[in-house]
């Protein structure tokens, strides 16, 4: 069983940054692919990055590109998502999660293993 917290997010103006965590306990977090998912009020949960088990490999949603950056330290069990350049359409409820599969970050949502609690990201104009 593996859990996840995170931390960070908050409210911040336009242009600014934000760093969320999420830190995994249990089983080695090196053997699940991690991903970051928001959602809006009256939208579905959207992948916005994804990272392979060993993070050689990541994805990046198009409006995010540029912007955003997944990383992991799997020494430190613990999954990252840097946001720069933050616009009010970013805001959303982030949420991080696990699977042993990465090809299931791409699918269903509700298919994913584990899930953190979720952090309000507020973006100001």
């Amino acid at each position: 069983q593996v859990q996840l917290v995170q931390s960070g997010g908050g409210v911040v103006q336009a242009g600014g940054s934000l760093r969320l965590s999420c830190a995994a306990s249990g089983p080695t977090f090196s053997g699940y692919a991690l991903g970051w998912f928001r959602q809006a009020p009256g939208k579905v949960r959207e992948l916005v990055a994804g990272m392979t088990r060993s993070g050689g490999s990541t994805y990046h949603k198009d409006s995010v590109k540029g912007r955003f950056t997944i990383s992991r330290d799997n020494a430190k069990n613990t999954g990252y998502l840097q946001m720069d350049s933050l616009e009010p359409e970013d805001t959303a409820v982030y949420f991080c999660a696990a699977d042993a599969n990465y090809g299931t970050m791409f699918g269903d949502p509700r298919f994913l293993t584990y899930w953190g609690q979720g952090t309000q990201v507020t973006v100001s104009s």
